[in-house]
């Protein structure tokens, strides 16, 4: 489909009440299969390929707000009246804006691995760890899930602030979605994110607009997006739940998927109203 004269792919699934699912950076509509593949069994998942990303090339330079007005598109186009969206990390930015930018469309947000005024607290990287991520990631793409390149190579490599159990599931999640995804990110997608950053992106005092069911959910250890920034955002949101999950970081869905997809589901049975047709 082509929005704003951009060719937004968006990957579709199941039936229902439509969920809009947002990737983080870098990602793709691809990279939120742990969470599409459960939820498109009871209702229709859109998570497209954000500007930028995946096959949604961008023949320009961009800024953030972009996707704001290529997401309410995507709406239009499967003429979605209202709807649930989940975002992961810079997702779940973009889920909070769309609230605040169409709020009789947005019914509730599932915000993961996210903040309204994101920070974090990565050391600085060093040669080595850019050596050991790339040989960790060579390798298991050509062997995804090898104990020996996680043991060997993974636990020393940046890998080691994404994800604190480090099984070889969760290194198939990074072969099988989180490298392609990364490939296919743009020089513009980098750019735009990190202007937002400059900026200093600090959304905390509109929360208050949001009056839609919110969950958030976040990882102990995450370096990227630290659990103090979530609750931050939790605390500013004027219906949330918070969760955060021990011994797990910035990629907690592929750490753990079981149980945070059961924590989504026990979140959204409390909550009819927002699925309710």
């Amino acid at each position: 489909m082509r929005i704003h004269n951009v060719a937004l792919h968006v990957h579709q699934a199941g039936e229902g009440y439509p969920i809009l699912c947002l990737h983080g950076h870098p990602g793709s509509g691809a990279s939120l299969s742990v969470f599409t593949q459960h939820l498109s069994q009871r209702f229709q998942t859109l998570a497209p390929d954000l500007r930028g990303y995946g096959n949604s090339p961008a023949k320009a330079e961009f800024a953030l707000s972009a996707h704001l007005g290529d997401l309410a598109a995507v709406l239009d186009h499967y003429a979605v009246s209202h709807c649930l969206i989940l975002g992961w990390s810079l997702g779940g930015i973009l889920a909070m804006e769309l609230a605040l930018k169409l709020p009789q469309r947005v019914r509730g947000l599932i915000l993961v691995a996210s903040a309204a005024r994101p920070w974090g607290n990565h050391p600085p990287i060093t040669w080595q760890d850019n050596l050991y991520t790339g040989i960790a990631s060579i390798l298991n793409w050509l062997r995804p899930g090898w104990q020996w390149n996680i043991d060997t190579f993974g636990r020393r490599s940046l890998y080691r602030y994404l994800v604190q159990q480090q099984t070889p599931a969760t290194y198939e999640y990074l072969a099988r979605e989180a490298m392609p995804a990364y490939l296919k990110t743009s020089g513009a997608a980098h750019r735009a994110l990190a202007q937002a950053l400059k900026s200093r992106y600090n959304r905390l005092e509109a929360l208050g607009q949001i009056q839609a069911p919110c969950l958030v959910l976040a990882g102990a250890l995450d370096r990227h997006i630290a659990p103090e920034a979530s609750f931050e955002t939790a605390q500013h949101l004027q219906n949330s739940s918070w969760i955060c999950y021990p011994n797990t970081a910035h990629l907690f869905p592929w750490e753990i998927p079981q149980q945070v997809l059961q924590d989504i589901d026990c979140w959204l049975s409390l909550h009819p109203e927002i699925t309710h047709l």
